[in-house]
């Protein structure tokens, strides 16, 4: 890291992905970030560029413009209310790891760092459908050859000033979550610091609670 990092975002029209964006440009350590995304994000950085995919299941169809990269923080997800379990397989399991996949070819030095949930089934053989993909998931990401790969489990998860894209539901549940249950919850500084940690410093497990991001934001 004698120049900074280069960095892939991906998920940065969501709330995740668009908290974890401005840690990493306002942090000196990340020196170009690039963020793939299925639409343009709005905002204009001397870090900064974007490259438009609108199907990651085709990543090797862009791979060049995703080589040479230290991370990816791959924030990129949907939820699963209301979803068919084909569907959030596809989009959660297959799209996740088409998109790895090509980055590890690409970049076998890169450290990879997925973000999960609280109460993800590493059996993948559980009741709860999301959470059984989640842990698919998981593990096929740590099997990859990556130089390190890590996954995230945050809980509730607070927003930062400056975010666009938060809806007035987490906008309320981040305001009452961190009074009423604090050890449950993560703002997004943290998360994008202990992602950034991750890939300076390491971590001694790989899948990270929320105990762990915390902890690992504080290096």
């Amino acid at each position: 890291m004698m120049d900074g990092l280069k960095v892939i975002i991906t998920g940065a029209t969501g709330m995740v992905g668009e908290g974890v964006l401005l840690e990493c440009l306002n942090d000196a350590k990340i020196k170009e970030v690039l963020l793939v995304n299925r639409r343009q994000y709005d905002l204009t950085h001397a870090k900064l560029r974007q490259l438009l995919m609108g199907d990651f299941t085709k990543a090797r169809d862009q791979a060049d413009a995703l080589k040479g990269f230290d991370a990816c923080f791959y924030c990129a997800g949907v939820s699963s209310v209301g979803m068919a379990e084909e569907k959030y397989h596809h989009i959660t399991y297959e799209t996740t790891l088409a998109f790895a996949k090509v980055l590890a070819t690409q970049n076998p030095n890169m450290v990879f760092v997925y973000v999960s949930g609280a109460n993800t089934d590493s059996t993948e053989s559980g009741r709860s459908m999301w959470a059984r993909v989640k842990g698919k998931t998981e593990n096929a990401l740590l099997r990859l050859p990556f130089r390190d790969a890590y996954n995230f489990r945050p809980g509730i998860i607070k927003p930062i000033p400056g975010q666009k894209n938060v809806g007035l539901l987490f906008k309320i549940l981040a305001l009452i979550f961190p009074v009423i249950l604090p050890s449950f919850s993560l703002d997004l500084s943290q998360i994008g610091q202990a992602m950034i940690n991750s890939v300076i410093s390491g971590y001694e497990k790989k899948i990270l609670e929320i105990k762990d991001i915390r902890a690992l934001a504080s290096r």
